[in-house]
């Protein structure tokens, strides 16, 4: 079986076609999540869980046992499901698979979860595909996670904003885990139908309206003093909402992209959109910032990104607080 993404095994396993092994890994653990709970929850009814369906743990687990579990047979079931979950805590997992691929039960539905890490080992992959589904989930590109976002809610009967999507993907970065329980507070929260905008966001994510990260940017990018000092004085008041390690993970983010477009061939918003890999709306911000911040000054800015990050993790820092690290911080980016 050739390598389909998460969409079409859960289609799949829907429309009842159930392999007997899956082996789910790599980076992003959320689709490995997915795929697993939507196996545990929906494969087998309730009546028949109990006595068919076993999850075991890779720290815990007893590989002669788990194999003898493989080889039941189902109890007035037409098959039972065995996860293995935290599979990559077990060394040398895919040879100790290899000789119960070559003997595969049918009736049994072994999931395999090997999270944050893949496999190089081509023939256990080749078997794994004859025998069942092989699945590599891989990390999304923050670039990537604001059609990620739309195509989520899409999904689910909603519409986004642009806007709304980058002021997510900005706030939350790239953990999809993260994302995805934010999405469904909104789903929750919101009539079915609606196109949600950033007051939506900032009315149930807990974005403040003046001063979220885009508006503090702005205000950086203009040098707008008074601004700069509101926006820390809230963000150092309200540190759940702020932390300061997200703050400075989306500054360098920006200040990041900044300096990239500075080195462009071509400095516009279609070359930002195609080298740098923007959507149009943050290609248009970014050439505006281009005019506001030189090359010098986004150098300055990443070097004092990395030492204040490094700050706020404890690192040549003992007892200054985020909200007086952050006040450092802004005015040294300003001045």
């Amino acid at each position: 079986m050739a390598t389909i993404d998460y969409q079409q095994i859960l289609k799949s396993i829907k429309e009842k076609d159930i392999k007997p092994f899956y082996f789910l890994s790599g980076g992003e653990p959320y689709f490995i999540d997915l795929i697993s709970n939507y196996i545990e929850d929906s494969v087998l009814d309730e009546s028949e869980k109990a006595f068919n369906q076993t999850i075991v743990y890779g720290k815990d687990v007893q590989w002669d046992q788990l194999i003898e579990s493989l080889k039941r047979f189902p109890m007035m079931a037409e098959r039972q499901v065995v996860i293995l979950k935290e599979a990559q805590s077990i060394q040398k997992i895919t040879d100790k698979l290899m000789p119960y691929l070559d003997h595969i039960v049918d009736t049994t539905v072994f999931v395999v979860c090997y999270k944050y890490k893949t496999t190089a080992a081509k023939k256990f992959i080749a078997k794994a595909k004859s025998k069942g589904v092989y699945f590599e989930s891989k990390p999304l590109y923050e670039n990537q996670i604001p059609d990620w976002i739309h195509n989520y809610l899409a999904r689910k009967g909603f519409k986004i904003t642009q806007k709304a999507s980058l002021l997510l993907t900005e706030y939350l970065g790239s953990n999809l885990s993260t994302v995805a329980n934010e999405l469904h507070k909104l789903t929750i929260a919101i009539d079915k139908g609606t196109e949600i905008n950033t007051q939506h966001i900032e009315e149930n994510v807990g974005i403040s309206k003046d001063y979220n990260i885009f508006e503090f940017q702005d205000a950086l990018a203009k040098n707008d003093v008074l601004k700069v000092n509101r926006i820390v004085n809230y963000y150092g008041d309200n540190p759940k909402n702020h932390p300061m390690i997200v703050t400075v993970s989306s500054l360098y983010g920006f200040y990041g992209r900044l300096m990239s477009f500075h080195y462009l061939p071509h400095k516009s918003k279609d070359e930002a959109m195609r080298s740098i890999g923007m959507a149009p709306y943050p290609a248009t911000k970014l050439v505006k910032h281009a005019q506001q911040i030189g090359p010098g000054r986004c150098y300055k800015a990443l070097k004092l990104l990395r030492e204040y990050d490094q700050k706020s993790k404890g690192i040549n820092n003992t007892s200054t607080s985020d909200g007086s690290l952050l006040k450092e911080l802004a005015f040294k980016l300003l001045h």
